[in-house]
């Protein structure tokens, strides 16, 4: 397990105040966005949201409390490792990825109906 004090899978990592606080600050307005987005969007896409959402504020809290992230999923396969991240970095990019195969399939669906 590592403490991450960046955003998801340790990305932007500093010790510096300055950026954490600014990092977590565009954290809060992002996470503002997105209950914007999922009140707007349709169902779909809303559900998608509110996923990323989850896995977002779960982080803003640890982000919040303990001043950093608990990463602990390590996967690595004869020796070559990724990223270390957590459950909630999980869910924020399944419901990106899934936002984007959405997109993608509206996309082609909209250029067949013409």
């Amino acid at each position: 397990m590592i403490w991450n004090s960046g955003i998801g899978f340790g990305l932007f990592s500093s010790n510096e105040s300055f950026y954490y606080h600014l990092i977590t600050s565009l954290i809060i307005f992002i996470n503002i966005l997105i209950i914007y987005l999922s009140l707007t969007a349709d169902k779909i896409r809303s559900n998608m949201y509110v996923i990323i959402l989850g896995g977002s504020l779960g982080n803003l809290f640890d982000r919040l409390y303990y001043s950093a992230v608990p990463d602990f999923i390590d996967l690595n396969y004869n020796g070559l490792h990724w990223f270390i991240f957590n459950v909630a970095d999980i869910f924020i990019s399944i419901g990106i990825f899934c936002l984007i195969f959405i997109e993608i399939l509206d996309y082609k669906n909209k250029k067949n109906e013409k």
